[in-house]
């Protein structure tokens, strides 16, 4: 590691500054009038106990406080390593130092986990740092800490929505990132995950035959996750809940384009036949709304 010099008269004027102010913070409620004179002849209490003596820390050069951190990182103790790099960012602020400090600290918090940590000094870090060549990896750090907390489909899945987010931020600024390859596929999980959800909240409004409801659920599947696996059992509910609202059309539409679709699905046979047994056929109607969807389900 390269030998790296005391830090500059500059940062030492910064934290003669910064410990001045820590002083007068420290100055107790200003007395009232009956306790003026007293407080006068006694300079305040400033000299008259040990109550505000102020102690001076030493002057610990960055490499030592770095090196400190990274041994506490190479022990997994990662949460002392991330208070230790946090220290170093405010005791050399401005400086390369700090970014490196804020780098590592995201790191460390990322590595405990203590993802809510990660995900705010992540983006901290692009704040002050947008041009930095590490910037693409806090977008990183703070997608995988979303990602990480991706709950079962029955949950909420706000995580997995904030997830895809940044993920697709980081494709779209950084499409030549080393992290872009992994996020596209985890991408992919993430909307797979937000439409498994919505089908789950569907088929409960389905079975309870709240079938505007559930007509809703399946349209969203279709109209933002319409690459997802999703894709055919959902053109069959909407088949089931539209003829079982009378909606003939659409209950058509829906069935044709899973067979245009999905030709060899399971899910088509039963469209066809539920349909068969009310006395029609697939068929596309142009004016349904699910006939510009079909025109692009399944492209990539």
């Amino acid at each position: 590691m390269p030998m790296i010099s005391r830090p500059s008269r500059r940062f030492a004027a910064a934290r003669r500054i910064a410990l001045s102010a820590l002083l007068v913070a420290s100055l107790p409620a200003a007395p009232g009038r009956a306790d003026i004179l007293d407080s006068i002849s006694n300079g305040f209490g400033l000299f008259s106990g040990e109550k505000y003596k102020t102690e001076l820390l030493p002057d610990i050069p960055a490499e030592d406080i770095y090196n400190q951190a990274l041994a506490k990182l190479e022990a997994k103790d990662y949460e002392n390593a991330a208070k230790k790099f946090g220290e170093l960012e405010k005791q050399y602020p401005f400086s390369h130092w700090a970014r490196k400090a804020l780098l590592m600290q995201t790191f460390a918090q990322y590595q405990k986990p203590s993802y809510d940590d990660a995900v705010a000094s992540a983006q901290r870090y692009i704040g002050l740092y947008p041009t930095s060549p590490e910037t693409p990896y806090m977008y990183y750090l703070a997608g995988m800490s979303y990602y990480n907390q991706v709950p079962s489909v029955m949950h909420d899945q706000e995580t997995a929505q904030k997830a895809l987010v940044i993920f697709n931020q980081l494709v779209e600024k950084y499409p030549k990132s080393e992290y872009v390859a992994d996020v596209k596929y985890k991408i992919q999980v993430a909307r797979d995950q937000l439409a498994a959800k919505d089908m789950a909240v569907g088929r409960f409004y389905l079975t309870r035959k709240n079938y505007p409801a559930a007509v809703n659920r399946f349209h969203d599947v279709l109209a933002k996750y319409q690459t997802t696996r999703h894709a055919e059992e959902a053109l069959y509910r909407l088949t089931e809940a539209y003829f079982a609202m009378g909606i003939v059309n659409e209950a058509q539409t829906a069935a044709a384009i899973l067979g245009h679709n999905f030709p060899d699905s399971q899910w088509y046979k039963d469209a066809h036949a539920l349909l068969a047994a009310g006395g029609v056929a697939p068929q596309e109607h142009q004016g349904s709304w699910l006939s510009k969807i079909g025109k692009t389900l399944g492209a990539s």
